[in-house]
């Protein structure tokens, strides 16, 4: 049985560490207010311009765009949303499974790391990190988001790439955060969800197709980053919160344990002093 000062020494060190992460889940439980609020706010725009695209896309038939088509090349680019720190769960290692447990061949991937630990996993597993931006995920901006979807867009005309996908982890709500790899390009759609009204209603495009697509795509996947980073960022939080109460419930439970082996180193020491000077007394006698 340890003594009772090793006892108190672990006591006090769990204290201290319980304190820590009671104050990192206030700061979590605030930024996942502001987070969550920003990823609200943006998710209507996300959603009716990714129905918009699709729909617009579904309804126009068969056109011969690269960004509908794809490229030749057998490189793919993958913008992977995850952390600046740790901390929280199993939020990063889920984004990171994504990538490592599906089918994208590991030497066929370019890898744009939006949070350090995406990028420190996964280049610690061998995947090539062709950009970092650690940066991006603290303060998410739409004209931030726009400018990656611009240069992952021209590595993809180029021919550099052929497709592009995008890992993030979708807010559902405080406690429940869905990790996701989407495809960006070549876009796909579906005309399945479409009526039949509005699968033979013919979409027109002025000045023409590919200057409208030109115009549009681009729009469309700076939109579905944006909301994917306010997305991240709230399921951040959410983990992180998560994560640092189930360790301050720990910690409670460590210290109730604690407790009751210091009384009872505590009550062995008493008996043991009491045996003593009795059995002194005795001798005396």
């Amino acid at each position: 049985m340890a003594s009772m000062r090793d006892i108190k020494r672990r006591k006090s060190s769990i204290s201290s560490t319980q304190q820590i992460t009671k104050a990192m889940k206030l700061v979590s439980t605030v930024k996942l207010q502001k987070a969550k609020g920003h990823a609200e706010q943006a998710n209507p725009y996300f959603n009716y311009m990714y129905q918009t695209v699709t729909s617009m896309l579904a309804k126009s038939g068969s056109i011969n765009h690269p960004y509908l088509t794809g490229k030749d090349s057998g490189q793919k680019a993958v913008i992977v949303i995850t952390s600046n720190r740790g901390l929280a769960g199993g939020y990063n290692a889920n984004v990171v499974k994504l990538i490592t447990e599906s089918d994208l061949p590991k030497d066929k991937l370019s890898i744009y790391a939006v949070g350090n630990k995406g990028r420190e996993s996964l280049e610690h597993k061998g995947y090539s990190i062709v950009k970092e931006l650690p940066e991006l995920i603290e303060t998410p901006a739409y004209d931030e988001a726009s400018a990656l979807a611009r240069e992952v867009l021209a590595a993809y005309e180029k021919g550099e790439v052929g497709e592009i996908y995008l890992a993030y982890t979708h807010f559902k709500n405080t406690v429940v955060h869905e990790p996701k790899l989407l495809k960006l390009l070549p876009v796909e759609f579906s005309d399945k969800e479409l009526s039949d009204a509005e699968r033979n209603t013919p979409m027109n495009y002025k000045p023409g197709e590919e200057e409208a697509l030109d115009m549009i795509i681009p729009k469309y996947i700076a939109s579905l980053l944006y909301g994917a980073l306010n997305e991240a960022a709230a399921s951040e939080n959410g983990a992180r919160m998560q994560a640092m109460d189930a360790a301050t419930s720990n910690a409670e439970d460590m210290m109730e344990s604690l407790e009751l082996q210091y009384n009872r180193a505590r009550q062995g020491s008493i008996t043991q002093e009491l045996t003593e000077i009795i059995a002194g007394a005795e001798a005396v006698e």
